[in-house]
C-alpha cells in the first residue's frame, strides 16, 4: 500500500463509480431542490481558469449541500451560438456547428475530467434545434403581448464583425467606443431592427433591486446606473414652423421636453431636438440645410458630433414668458433619451452652455448659489441634468452653475430656492408635468450575422411582417456558406418562402437573435430539458425557482443579468412563471491573476488546469481566496494545495497500516475530540458562508493537530479515526477524489459524495471561548519562555482563579451593560454583592480593588466572562497536553488559593503562570 496520493490513478475509478450510481442526478419528484448554477460558457474551444473557479465553487458548494440532504439541481450547458463560434468557423475553412460541437466535446472532457458533478441528462446546448425552437417560440408571444417592435434606428456597427451591436456591447477604450468582441472602432448605421421593448420594465427592473438582498451592492449599483432613473418634468413648448415664407406651416404644434431642473426654464434661450426627433425630419423634407445635417449626423459616432447643428425655420414659445425661442436640430441631443428634445439652458447645463458658445446664443444666469460668500472655496457645480461634469472651486461667473441656489429674473420665483421653486412650477402651470424618465433603452436583438437563432418572421409584400406559425417552428438554419457579410442574404433558397397569411411570396427574416436571447432563460430549461410541449415545465419552475445560487463573472452586471431579470417579468406576465425575479442569491467571482494581469490567451499567461491536476487546481483556487475576490496564481501556494493532499491521504494511509490505536480514553484524547467537534461547527459555518478559503484552513488546523496527537501519544482509536473521516468528509466538496478514497480507505459507510454531512457530539456554542483561552494561554507561556530565556523548561504550573473573581467579573459584565454616561458602575455595591458569597476568601478591601481594576480595564475578555473557573480548569487540564509537546516539560494545572503567591495574578480567561 503507497503512501502517495496519486489524484490520476483514482480519479477514473471515482468517476466511474459516481456515474454508475448516477450520485448527480434530481428526482423529478423533488420538492424545491436547492439550484445551485454557474454561468455555462461560452464554446470558445478550451476551459480557462475562470471556467474553473467558477465550476469549484459551484460544485463544491452543491456537493456540501447534498451531504447535508438537500436535494440539488446541479446542471451544465453550451451557450453555443455567436458571431466568435462563426469567425473561428471561417478561419479554419470549417461551419460553425462542427466547430462548436467539436469544441464541446472537448470543454466537457475536461470538466468530467475535473470531477464537476453534473446531472449530465439535462445538458442543453443553445445552437441545437431542439433549443432554439423555443427562443422563436417565446418571441411570438412576446411580439402577440406587444413586447416586441421592428422598426427604422441609428445603430452601433461595428464593421470587423459586420454586424449591430446593442449599447452594452459597446465598450470605452482610450476615450474611444469600441466592439466588446473583437476592439473594433463602432461606428453608426441606420437599419431596420427588431427590438425587445425592455424599457416597459424600467420602473420595475429598478425598484425591482431593492429586494436583491442576496446580489453585490457593487452589481446592484451597476444596474441601477444603467436603468438611469430620473425624476424631474415634462413642459410643454407650441411650436410654429415657417415653410411659407412667412406663414405657419403644418408642423405647428407641441414640443415636449424632459428636465430634471424646471425652475431653470427662466434660463431657457433656444430648444434643440435630436436629429431622429420627428420635428426634425419634417423640417428636413423642407429644408435642404437640415436634411444634410440630418443625414451626416445619423451615421456618425455620438461621442464624434460635437456641438454642431442647424438652425430651422421653427420657433418655439416660451410657456412662461411667451418669448419665442429659435429651435434647432443639434447632434448631441440624443433620440432616445428622455423625448428627444432639450430646452437650451446654457447659464445651467454644462452642454447647452457648450452649444451655445458653438453657435453664439444668449446665456442668461437664473440661479445664484446659496450665501455665495460663506460657500466660497466648496464645491458649487452640482449634476448636470444628467449629462454634463461637476465642477468644483469658486464659481466662475462664465460658467454654467449647475448646482442648487435661489431663484434670480425668475418673475415671481425669483428668491426662491431650487427645490421650493421646482415644486410650485409644476404645481401651478398647465405647461409643466411630474415625470420620471430612464436611461435604459429598448433591448436590439438584431444580428446580421449567421449562427443564431433566426428570427420567425417572414416579410410579404401584402402583409407586412408576418409571425411563422408555431407549428412550423423551429425555423431551422440553413447550410453555412462562407461569404461576407450575413450569410443568410445568400441563402436563396431557404430565404425565399411562402407568406403564412396570404400565401404569397415571402422573404424570410435574414436577422438572427442576440445570443444574450439564449440565456437569459436557459435556467428554464434546465428544469425540463427534454419536454416537447414547452419551453419549460411551468409547475417545476413554480416549485423550484429561483436559482437558490448564481455564480458569474460582474462583466455580465448589464447584459445578461440585467436581460434575465426582464425576461423572468415578462414570461410572469405571459402567465408561465410565478416568479419575477430569477436568482435569489448571486456571487460574482474574482479574477485569477499571474503576474499581476488577468489570465487570459492574448496576453500569454495562461495556466491550463490540467498543468498541475484537477484535485491540486481546485483546492487551490477555492483556498486562495474568498470567492468574490482576486487572487494571484503562484506556484508556492499551488504547492501548498498539493502539500495538504500528500499529507492527508498519508495520515489515512499510515492508520490503516499501523492499527495498534488505544482503546482506553485520556484527559488530551478528550482535547481532541473537542477539536474535531469544533472544526465541524466552524467549517459549516464556513461553507454556509462560501468562505471556502477559511474552510481550506480549518481543515489544515485540523490535520495538523491530529499529526500532533498521534506522535504525542498512541492515539484512540475511535477519536482519530472519526478526526480523520472527518477530514475526508469536510474535504470532499473542494477535492472529490481525495475525499472518496480517503472515506473508502477508512472505510466509511457507502460514498463519501452522498454521505451525510458530520455533526458535532457536543454543544460546540462554546467552542471558540475554549480555543481562545487555549491559545492566548499557550501564547503567553512561550512569551515567558523568550523573555526569561529559559533553556528547556522542566515544570509549567497553570494556577485558575479564585472563584470569588469569576463572580466579580459577572456582575461587572451585567453592570457594564446597564452603564450611562449620567451613572456609573458602583464598585462598592459590586463589591457587596461578591462578599455574600460562601467562598470568597478575601477580605473587602482586595475585592474592592479587583472590581475597580475590573471596570477600568479594556472589554476585550469580556467573552471569556462567561466561563466557570471549574470550566477553566478543565479546558486547561485538557489542553496541557499542547504544552508538554511543545516544550517537554511537565504540566500543572491547579486552582489558586487565599495564600497563594500566585493567586494575585490571576484572571478569569488569563490564568497565572509559573516556569521552572
Amino acid at each position: 500500500m503507497t503512501s502517495h496520493y496519486d489524484h490520476a490513478q483514482v480519479q477514473e475509478f471515482w468517476q466511474y463509480v459516481w456515474e454508475r450510481d448516477d450520485v448527480y442526478a434530481l428526482d423529478e419528484d423533488a420538492t424545491d431542490p436547492t439550484y445551485v448554477l454557474g454561468m455555462f460558457p461560452y464554446t470558445s474551444g478550451t476551459l480557462h481558469m475562470g471556467h474553473i473557479r467558477n465550476y469549484a465553487i459551484t460544485d463544491a458548494y452543491s456537493r456540501y449541500r447534498r451531504m447535508q440532504g438537500d436535494d440539488v439541481l446541479h446542471p451544465m450547458g453550451w451557450d453555443a451560438f455567436g458571431l466568435p463560434a462563426e469567425n473561428a468557423a471561417v478561419e479554419r475553412k470549417t461551419d460553425p456547428e462542427s466547430w462548436t460541437q467539436a469544441c464541446i466535446r472537448r470543454m466537457r472532457e475536461e470538466l468530467e475530467t475535473m470531477g464537476f458533478g453534473y446531472d449530465w441528462f439535462r445538458e442543453i446546448t443553445t445552437c441545437e434545434p431542439e433549443y432554439y425552437r423555443w427562443n422563436q417560440w417565446l418571441f411570438n408571444r412576446l411580439y402577440e403581448a406587444g413586447l416586441v417592435e421592428y422598426e427604422a434606428a441609428t445603430v452601433n456597427w461595428c464593421p470587423d464583425c459586420e454586424t449591430v451591436l446593442a449599447d452594452a456591447q459597446v465598450a470605452e477604450q482610450d476615450d474611444e467606443r469600441v466592439c466588446w468582441r473583437c476592439e473594433t472602432p463602432v461606428g453608426r448605421r441606420e437599419l431596420d431592427q427588431w427590438f425587445f421593448t425592455i424599457t416597459d420594465y424600467a420602473e420595475e427592473l429598478y425598484d425591482g433591486l431593492d429586494e436583491l438582498e442576496g446580489w453585490p451592492e457593487g452589481v446592484r449599483e451597476i444596474q441601477r446606473n444603467w436603468i438611469g432613473r430620473q425624476e424631474g418634468a415634462r413642459i410643454s413648448f407650441d411650436v410654429s414652423t415657417d415653410n411659407d415664407g412667412g406663414e405657419s406651416g403644418d408642423g405647428d404644434g407641441t414640443i415636449e421636453v424632459f428636465s430634471t431642473r424646471p425652475e431653470t426654464i427662466f434660463g431657457a434661450t433656444f430648444l434643440a431636438v435630436s436629429p431622429g426627433h420627428d420635428l426634425a425630419q419634417e423640417l428636413a423634407a423642407e429644408d435642404d440645410e437640415v436634411a444634410e445635417y440630418v443625414a451626416t449626423v445619423r451615421e456618425q459616432d455620438p461621442d464624434e458630433v460635437g456641438f454642431a447643428g442647424v438652425e430651422t425655420d421653427a420657433t418655439a414659445v416660451h410657456p412662461l414668458t411667451g418669448d419665442e425661442l429659435p429651435v434647432y436640430v443639434a447632434g448631441y441631443v440624443l433620440e432616445d433619451v428622455g423625448t428627444g428634445a432639450v430646452m437650451g439652458v446654457p447659464g445651467h447645463n454644462e452642454r447647452d452652455h457648450s452649444f451655445a458658445l458653438e453657435h453664439d446664443l444668449p446665456i442668461e444666469r437664473v440661479i445664484s448659489p446659496p450665501d455665495e460668500t460663506e460657500r466660497e472655496g466648496e464645491d458649487l457645480i452640482g449634476e448636470d441634468d444628467g449629462t454634463g461634469a461637476d465642477h468644483h472651486g469658486d464659481v466662475d461667473e462664465t460658467a454654467p452653475y449647475t448646482g442648487e441656489g435661489v431663484l434670480e429674473g425668475s418673475d415671481e420665483y425669483g428668491g426662491l430656492e431650487t427645490t421650493t421653486a421646482r415644486e410650485r412650477l409644476v404645481a401651478a402651470h398647465d405647461a409643466f408635468a411630474e415625470d420620471v424618465t430612464y436611461r435604459l433603452r429598448d433591448w436590439l436583438i438584431s444580428r446580421q450575422r449567421y449562427w443564431g437563432t433566426p428570427i420567425p418572421v417572414v416579410h410579404c409584400d401584402d402583409c407586412g411582417h408576418v409571425l411563422v406559425p408555431d407549428e412550423e417552428l423551429p425555423v431551422e438554419l440553413p447550410e453555412f456558406v462562407q461569404t461576407t457579410g450575413n450569410p443568410l442574404d445568400a441563402a436563396g433558397e431557404w430565404t425565399e418562402t411562402t407568406c403564412p397569411d396570404c400565401g404569397g411570396p415571402a422573404r424570410r427574416e435574414t436577422d438572427t437573435m442576440d445570443t444574450f436571447v439564449d440565456s437569459s432563460w436557459y435556467f428554464l430549461r434546465f428544469l425540463s430539458p427534454h419536454l416537447e410541449d414547452a419551453p419549460f415545465d411551468t409547475d417545476l419552475a413554480d416549485d423550484w425557482m429561483p436559482i437558490d445560487v448564481y455564480v458569474g463573472g460582474d462583466e455580465h452586471a448589464i447584459l445578461h443579468l440585467l436581460y434575465t431579470r426582464f425576461f423572468t417579468r415578462a414570461l410572469a406576465d405571459l402567465g408561465l412563471l410565478e416568479r419575477r425575479e430569477p436568482i435569489r442569491d448571486l456571487m460574482s467571482q474574482g479574477t485569477v491573476l499571474y503576474d499581476g494581469e488577468k489570465m487570459s490567451s492574448s496576453k500569454g499567461n495562461v495556466v491550463a488546469p490540467e498543468e498541475y491536476g484537477a484535485e491540486t487546481t481546485r483546492l487551490f483556487v477555492l483556498s486562495a481566496a474568498h470567492p468574490e475576490q482576486d487572487f494571484e496564481w503562484t506556484a508556492n501556494n499551488v504547492r501548498g494545495a498539493y502539500d495538504l493532499q500528500q499529507s492527508l491521504y498519508r495520515m489515512a494511509t499510515d492508520f490503516v497500516e499501523r492499527g495498534d490505536a488505544r482503546l482506553e480514553r485520556r484527559e488530551h484524547d478528550e482535547y481532541v475530540a473537542r477539536e474535531i467537534d469544533r472544526t465541524i461547527a466552524a467549517i459549516t459555518d464556513e461553507y454556509e458562508r462560501f468562505r471556502f478559503h477559511r474552510a481550506a484552513t480549518e481543515i489544515q488546523e485540523l490535520a495538523r493537530l491530529l499529526r500532533r496527537y498521534c506522535e504525542y501519544d498512541r492515539p484512540h482509536g475511535e477519536i482519530y479515526r472519526r478526526g480523520l473521516l472527518t477530514l475526508a468528509a469536510v474535504i470532499a466538496p473542494m477535492a472529490p477524489h481525495l475525499g472518496e478514497e480517503l472515506w473508502n480507505k477508512l472505510r466509511g459507510e457507502g460514498l463519501v459524495v452522498v454521505a451525510d454531512w458530520p455533526q458535532p457530539d457536543r454543544d460546540t456554542s462554546s467552542y471558540q471561548r475554549e480555543r481562545r483561552l487555549i491559545d492566548r494561554t499557550l501564547a503567553d507561556v512561550r512569551d515567558i519562555v523568550d523573555v526569561a530565556a529559559i533553556d528547556g523548561p522542566e515544570r509549567v504550573e497553570l494556577v485558575v482563579a479564585q472563584v470569588w473573581k469569576y463572580r466579580a467579573a459577572e456582575l461587572v459584565g451585567e453592570a457594564g451593560a446597564e452603564d450611562t454616561a449620567e451613572r456609573g458602575v458602583d464598585v462598592g455595591s459590586i463589591a457587596d454583592r461578591v462578599l455574600e458569597g460562601d467562598d470568597v476568601d478575601a477580605d473587602r478591601e482586595t475585592v474592592a480593588a479587583f472590581v475597580g481594576e475590573l471596570v477600568g480595564r479594556d472589554r476585550s475578555m469580556e467573552s471569556e466572562q462567561e466561563l466557570t473557573a471549574a470550566g477553566e480548569y478543565s479546558i486547561l487540564e485538557r489542553a496541557s497536553w499542547l504544552v508538554t509537546d511543545e516544550f517537554g516539560a511537565d504540566v500543572t494545572v491547579r486552582r489558586a488559593t487565599a495564600d497563594d503567591e500566585l493567586a494575585d495574578k490571576a484572571r478569569p480567561g488569563k490564568p497565572a503562570i509559573h516556569i521552572s
